[in-house]
């Protein structure tokens, strides 16, 4: 038994450290790192200390950093991009994710700002990019943007046989890729579109794209600096509302009735930034995104409260 308590703390402290490496938990204020050296102070640990106390420390943390992601279906990814950070930070190494999906990144940088020490760089390909990938590192080894994004001309003669963005990614994820290794597709009417890819895809899809529907297309590599892209076009306008709840909002901003609108939330028509709504009281603020299949968009400006109680609401409609 002597022998047992003599050797427990170094036991202990071998036994974090093991787990430290394989789940870096820098943010935490008990822990230290240096390089890839990690310290842990051991302050007389009570006798029913050991690796079920580490484990819980570790989950914990993870916990509290994902208590906040209001998008219940993009957890998991989050919690995925979660852990990929801590290792790059610990292990000075830079990690780059696949494309994300709007919801996604958006939690995903509100809990990758909690971090110490881990940097994020964010790239789409241009500035109105949707689709984006994360860059995650130290931020003393992540100091430049990495070439993660690359893009693509897919042209054509589309004159006779417009086509959608629907027959471009179609044509490309028959091909074997999948969704998440494709960006956005910007396009280019009777020309084409550009395909915005994981540069390792590129010279696969420049050897084995050659129709997009019926259209015989060839396939280029182009510089991000040579994609052709407009902003979007708005319209902003105002109404004044008793309630902010999303029926209420979405109905003046695509003038249709709010019945209607509610039968579009019950088909799962209906999205704030990008996250399927499944109520019709959803209460919206500034800065939302409400999207309605074959709609369009509307974007959530100020609001402001009225005399009579009510909500001023600047909308402000994609074109």
């Amino acid at each position: 038994m002597a022998a047992a308590s003599a050797t427990s703390p170094w036991l202990l402290r071998r036994a974090f450290q093991a787990l430290a490496f394989s789940h870096p938990l820098h943010s935490n204020k008990n822990l230290s790192f240096h390089g890839n050296l990690c310290s842990f102070p051991f302050h007389n640990p009570p006798k029913s200390s050991g690796l079920c106390h580490i484990a819980q420390v570790i989950k914990g943390d993870n916990d509290v950093l994902l208590k906040g992601v209001g998008d219940k279906n993009a957890i998991e990814e989050v919690k995925h991009i979660l852990d990929m950070a801590r290792r790059a930070a610990t292990r000075r190494e830079v990690y780059h994710t696949d494309f994300l999906t709007p919801p996604v990144l958006k939690e995903s940088l509100t809990v990758l700002e909690k971090l110490a020490d881990v940097k994020a760089v964010v790239q789409g390909g241009y500035p109105q990019a949707e689709r984006c990938r994360i860059s995650v590192g130290h931020s003393e080894v992540l100091t430049s943007d990495p070439d993660v994004v690359a893009a693509i001309n897919i042209s054509g003669n589309f004159s006779f046989q417009p086509c959608s963005h629907g027959d471009f990614l179609g044509a490309i994820l028959g091909k074997g890729i999948t969704r998440e290794k494709l960006g956005d597709i910007i396009l280019q009417g009777e020309k084409g579109a550009h395909i915005l890819i994981v540069p390792e895809f590129v010279d696969f899809i420049m050897s084995t794209v050659d129709k997009v529907a019926n259209v015989s297309v060839s396939c280029t590599q182009i510089p991000l600096l040579a994609l052709e892209y407009e902003p979007p076009r708005t319209q902003s306008f105002k109404t004044v509302e008793a309630s902010l709840r999303v029926d209420a909002l979405a109905s003046a901003g695509f003038k249709i009735s709010r019945s209607k609108l509610v039968n579009l939330i019950s088909n799962g028509d209906v999205r704030v930034n990008w996250a399927t709504v499944t109520k019709n009281g959803t209460i919206l603020k500034t800065g939302d995104i409400v999207s309605v299949s074959g709609k369009g968009r509307l974007k959530i400006g100020e609001i402001n409260s009225t005399r009579k109680g009510k909500f001023s609401v600047e909308l402000i409609r994609y074109l």
